[in-house]
């Protein structure tokens, strides 16, 4: 057991600290601090020694050097049980000190305040706390160590029912929870800084040493099925608004399978301008349109297949009015609706909806919705994939049209919505599109001309006079023909295959047009 004789008191979240020194000096605990953490303590009636008198040396540097002394460091790692570390303390004179209760300075805060100075964000960077924190818990069988106020309580409690001493085993929980804390305090500090060097780096480059920092934000019933175990986590380095950061307004606890399918549904609808919405299932698409409301968004991004629109995702890019939460909420069973905000009428309207699942997540149309850092992992058996994230959309001036017929205006408009859309569907991916709505979706197939004929009978005839996109090669001409005989007029694909010609003429020989874009869209 350790008893609890001194502590040494120095925390910038100073929640709940009141009760607790109260607590510790019903113990006769004699207390150490610092700053306005020690008038804290005399505010309370409880005596307090300045740390620059227990040391013997005056705060410095405008108080950079506070607790960076051999007095401290020494009085938290000698061992109590060595004869020699004992006999060094009588010698130099230092004082033991058995409980260190700090939290750091709150860099994580003062970063995500908007236009942040570095030279703030580096001032908010932590020293003397981490050292002590460091120190206490690698002596965790002589001192206890607390870095946040969550432990006060059951601290206190155990003094109380111990005569105000800890269990070692508690000690070494406490000393574990701060080696984890500190690293992430550290790889968070590394982050920030090497945005502030981004402009130096070449953006083609991955670091050699990946570090990540994700916090649990919520543990989930399970994950993919209920036989798996599961938790959400969330980038705390990221600024990018997302299903970490959104709120919930209404309805039963997002699933795993919601999360993924509401981050694709936002994916999707961040990369169109004009009002845009989409009905995700399963983490592809099966309806996606943009139009000059967003009611009328959704009633185009619905009819593309209302049968697969059942317990599905929906996704919208603008803030939701009444009129198109009256569309969501008559149409068949919905899981999730994700939008940046919702009108007052809406949110009442779609709460009708007992268990429908309403999030609300950050502005991304006036924000940089994409970063640096962002990279896109996939997990494999004792490694990781990275990737940069495939973003950015293309123009009419990136397109090479290969037919002898070319692409009308309206053609054209629609080839660039599909190729959106075609983007976030599995591969092997078609996307039909009439105008800027989906008519039918083709995904996840392992031969693209099945993916093809899917799409086709998705859109029970919607594809007379449509365009498709697709998002790799046609490694053969039965495709094309497939197409044609359904009625598609124009056709938008990478090129890049060894029969890209075979294919060219299959369009030209049915009067079809054809845009090559010379970038593929993979997605496994």
């Amino acid at each position: 057991m350790i008893k609890i004789k001194r502590a040494l008191i120095s925390v910038s979240d100073k929640t709940g600290l009141e009760a607790f020194v109260k607590g510790l000096h019903e113990f006769g605990v004699e207390m150490l601090s610092t700053g306005g953490t020690a008038k804290l303590i005399k505010d309370q009636g409880i005596p307090v020694r300045l740390v620059s008198d227990f040391t013997g040396s005056p705060e410095m540097l405008d108080g950079r050097v506070k607790t960076l002394h051999p007095k401290i460091h020494g009085g938290l790692l000698a061992l109590r049980e060595d004869k020699d570390h004992m006999a060094q303390v009588d010698k130099f004179d230092l004082e033991l000190i058995d409980m260190v209760v700090v939290n750091l300075y709150p860099f994580e805060k003062t970063i995500q305040k908007p236009n942040v100075a570095l030279a703030e964000a580096i001032e908010n960077i932590d020293i003397g706390g981490p050292s002590m924190l460091r120190s206490a818990a690698k002596n965790s069988q002589s001192v206890a160590v607390i870095c946040s106020p969550e432990y006060y309580n059951s601290v206190l409690d155990e003094m109380k029912q111990n005569n105000g001493t800890l269990s070692k085993e508690t000690s070494f929980k406490l000393s574990v929870d701060v080696f984890d804390r500190t690293s992430k305090y550290d790889q968070m500090i590394a982050s920030y800084l090497k945005t502030k060097c981004a402009a130096d780096q070449d953006k083609d480059d991955l670091p050699e040493i990946l570090q990540l920092n994700f916090e649990k934000i919520q543990k989930l019933r399970y994950g993919e099925n209920p036989h798996q175990k599961a938790a959400f986590y969330q980038d705390k380095n990221s600024s990018v608004p997302g299903v970490a950061t959104a709120r919930q307004l209404h309805g039963k606890e997002l699933s795993f399978n919601n999360i993924l399918d509401l981050d694709a549904a936002l994916n999707i609808v961040k990369d169109f301008k004009d009002p845009a919405a989409v009905i995700m299932k399963h983490n592809n698409p099966c309806g996606a349109a943009t139009a000059e409301d967003l009611s009328k968004a959704y009633e185009d991004a619905l009819a593309c297949d209302p049968m697969s629109a059942f317990g599905s995702i929906v996704g919208l890019n603008r803030p939701v009015d009444s009129a198109t939460a009256e569309k969501i909420v008559g149409a068949d069973f919905v899981e999730c609706v994700i939008a940046p905000g919702f009108s007052k009428e809406a949110l009442e309207t779609l709460k009708r909806k007992k268990n429908l699942r309403i999030m609300e997540v950050d502005d991304f149309t006036k924000k940089d919705v994409q970063s640096f850092y962002e990279f896109d992992f996939k997990r494999v058996n004792s490694g990781l994939l990275v990737q940069g994230r495939d973003i950015g959309v293309i123009d009419n001036q990136d397109l090479k049209i290969a037919t002898k017929k070319q692409p009308s205006k309206q053609e054209l408009d629609a080839l660039l919505f599909a190729w959106i859309v075609v983007k976030h569907v599995k591969s092997n991916a078609i996307v039909l599109a009439q105008g800027t709505k989906t008519v039918g979706v083709g995904a996840g197939q392992m031969s693209r001309v099945d993916s093809v004929i899917i799409s086709i009978r998705k859109s029970n005839g919607r594809c007379q006079g449509s365009v498709l996109a697709s998002d790799a090669f046609f490694p053969k001409a039965d495709a094309i023909e497939a197409a044609a005989k359904a009625g598609v007029t124009a056709v938008i694909q990478p090129g890049g295959s060894i029969r890209d010609q075979e294919v060219i003429d299959a369009a030209d020989k049915a009067g079809i047009s054809m845009v090559l874009t010379g970038k593929r869209h993979f997605r496994h």
